[in-house]
This record gives structure tokens, C-alpha cells and sequence, in this order.
């Protein structure tokens, strides 16, 4: 590949996160603008932050992974710099662009961290970096979702398989495999491939970890918010624990599936919330780690890049939901219909 083929940076777009307890309250700020959510439910919110430190993982998983990414861009001889922009939080996607312009750096690629096409995990992200490059010289590419790639599926595999020997051994063998994703409303869930997605990229995991089928799995959601009223994707994760118990099962294994990089809500949801949830059944409980620190997944990013800006380029991708586009068309992904004044 010669250096004219490549765009002159790539971006790795993340949600963000507060980086201690006096960014919290704003961070949250801007994570709920336009949304009519109560304020005691941002104070309940709030203060899950507070009690582990105001501090979400995700910002130095993404400087750990922006740092892979560029140590591979070096080994495979490439000479592009890696940098990182937020949507909710410093370094925000207009700072990076901004920056980006300052340096002469105008044409772009952009990884998003999420895997999966919805409204607020793809078109979201698209929408605010078009308002960031409005007047500005910068023009950003976006690489295709990776959900179904083998940078992310062969780690995600490996990651439940030591999941599950972290469990006693006499359920090492029998456990269920439960794969979460964040839930959506069905009102957005069912006009995107959200969904579709997390199941396939599921199937594929447990099809590795499991061949012969001796581990039952499913899909599971976690970390709805919004009114009760409004029917989200179930079952959750903590109800659906409830339900294993009662049917008797003795032991779980959580692939965190829609979150390839760590954040705060895989700790919360998953390592608080359903692993106490697990304990007060009786139940043995093994969460398999994110997999943005796997070598394999920074080299996924870069394959990637090469892939989005080499002529002829064959795509790698598992599974049976064909190749996911790298320019969404104008259908993909609206917004949620807005709810009536009340």
C-alpha cells in the first residue's frame, strides 16, 4: 500500500466517561441532553459512579487500546497517527477535530468502539461528527461494524473460555452462557439491526467456546433506563438470573458482548448487579473479560482501515449476516420517534 492510499489519521470514537467525581454530575449532563429523565433517577445514577471512585474504566481502556493501535499502524509500516475522541466526554469528537485540523490532518477514518448498528451505538455518533466537520476542513470516513469480525469473536471466545474456568470445577462443564448487550427500546430495536447483531455475534462465540452444544446460552440485556412504560429488549439480566435459579441452574458465565471495550456499565451491571444477584441464589457467577486489551483486536482495527482503503480488499467477517456496509444508507438507523408532550 503506498502512503496516497491511506487517509492521514485514524480516529477511535468512544462513548466517554467522567475521569473523577467532580465530572460525573456533567458528564451525566450530557450524556441525558434532550431527554426528559428525572433528576432522581441522574442522582441514582450518579451516585453508582461516586461509590467506585467517579471514575469510569473506559478512558484508559481507550488510551491502553489507542496505544495498541498505534503500536500495530508502526509494525505494519504504516505512518498515520491514532487519536481519540468522546461523544460525552473530554477528549470530545469536535476537540479531536479540531485538533486534527490545527496539525493538517483533514482526511480521517473512524473506528467506533461500539460493534453494532442502532441509533445511539452508530447514527448517533455519525450525526455528531458531521456537526463537528460542518465548517470545518476534516472529512471523516467511518470503518464498517465489526460485531462479527474475528478480531472480535476469536478473543470474546477466548475471554468465556477462562470465564468459565474461573468456576468451580463441577460447573465448569454445565454453565449457562449468558451474552449481554445494553437493551434498546423496541421502538429503536426494531428498525435497525441491533438486535440481529448481538445474536449472531453471540452464536458465534458460543459455537466456539461450546461445539457440541454442552452449554446452554442465550441472549441477555442489561442497562435500560427511561420510563418503565416504554417496553425495552429483555429479558434483563438480573431477572433472568432470577429465572435460571428457579429452574435450577447452578452457575452462569456472562460474555459481555455488545461492549468489546470495558466501561462503566459492564462493572456496575455485571460485576455488581448480577453477580450479587447470583450470589443470593447460591449461584456461581464468572464474567469473561472485554477484549480491547487482546492483541488481536488492535490488529482488527488496523485490518480494518486496510481493508475500508485498499482496492480490492476481501472483507473478514464470520457468520450469516453478510458484510455490513462501511457508508450507511439514509434508512439505517432513525432516530426514536419523539414522545408527545405530556
Amino acid at each position: 500500500m503506498t502512503a496516497s492510499n491511506l487517509p492521514d489519521a485514524l480516529l477511535l470514537v468512544a462513548f466517554g466517561g467522567p475521569e473523577g467525581p467532580e465530572d460525573v454530575e456533567p458528564f451525566l449532563q450530557n450524556v441525558t441532553a434532550g431527554r426528559d429523565v428525572p433528576a432522581d433517577r441522574l442522582a441514582e445514577v450518579a451516585q453508582r459512579y461516586l461509590s467506585r471512585g467517579g471514575k469510569s474504566p473506559g478512558n484508559d481502556r481507550m488510551r491502553a487500546l489507542l496505544a495498541g493501535v498505534q503500536t500495530e499502524v508502526e509494525r505494519r509500516g504504516l505512518d498515520l497517527p491514532v487519536v481519540w475522541g468522546n461523544r460525552n466526554w473530554h477528549p470530545f469528537i469536535e476537540e479531536t477535530v479540531t485538533d486534527l485540523e490545527q496539525r493538517g490532518l483533514h482526511q480521517v477514518a473512524a473506528w467506533f468502539s461500539s460493534p453494532n448498528r442502532s441509533y445511539s451505538s452508530c447514527r448517533q455518533y455519525l450525526e455528531q461528527i458531521s456537526a463537528a466537520t460542518e465548517n470545518s476542513s476534516v472529512t471523516v470516513e467511518r470503518l464498517r461494524p465489526h460485531y462479527d469480525h474475528p478480531g472480535c469473536i476469536e478473543p470474546a471466545a477466548d475471554r468465556l473460555r477462562e470465564a468459565l474456568l474461573s468456576l468451580p470445577s463441577e460447573h465448569q462443564t454445565d454453565a449457562c452462557l449468558l451474552f449481554s448487550a445494553h437493551s434498546l427500546p423496541l421502538a429503536s430495536s426494531d428498525t435497525c439491526a441491533y438486535s440481529d447483531e448481538i445474536h449472531e455475534a453471540a452464536r458465534l462465540i458460543a459455537e466456539r467456546v461450546s461445539p457440541q452444544g454442552q452449554h446452554r446460552w442465550e441472549v441477555v440485556w442489561q442497562s435500560r433506563s427511561g420510563s418503565p412504560h416504554v417496553p425495552w429488549l429483555t429479558p434483563d439480566i438480573v431477572d433472568r438470573i432470577d429465572e435460571l435459579a428457579g429452574q435450577g441452574v447452578q452457575a452462569v458465565a456472562v460474555s459481555p458482548v455488545g461492549f468489546p471495550v470495558g466501561n462503566f456499565e459492564v462493572e456496575w451491571d455485571l460485576d455488581v448487579e448480577a453477580a450479587q444477584r447470583a450470589a443470593a441464589h447460591g449461584m456461581s457467577f464468572a464474567r469473561a473479560d472485554t477484549i480491547d486489551q487482546d492483541p488481536r483486536f488492535a490488529a482488527m482495527i488496523v485490518d480494518l482501515l486496510l481493508e475500508r482503503f485498499t482496492p480490492g480488499a476481501s472483507p473478514a467477517a464470520l457468520g450469516n449476516l453478510g458484510i455490513a456496509p462501511d457508508i450507511c444508507p439514509g434508512t439505517c438507523c432513525p432516530p426514536p420517534p419523539k414522545r408527545p408532550p405530556t
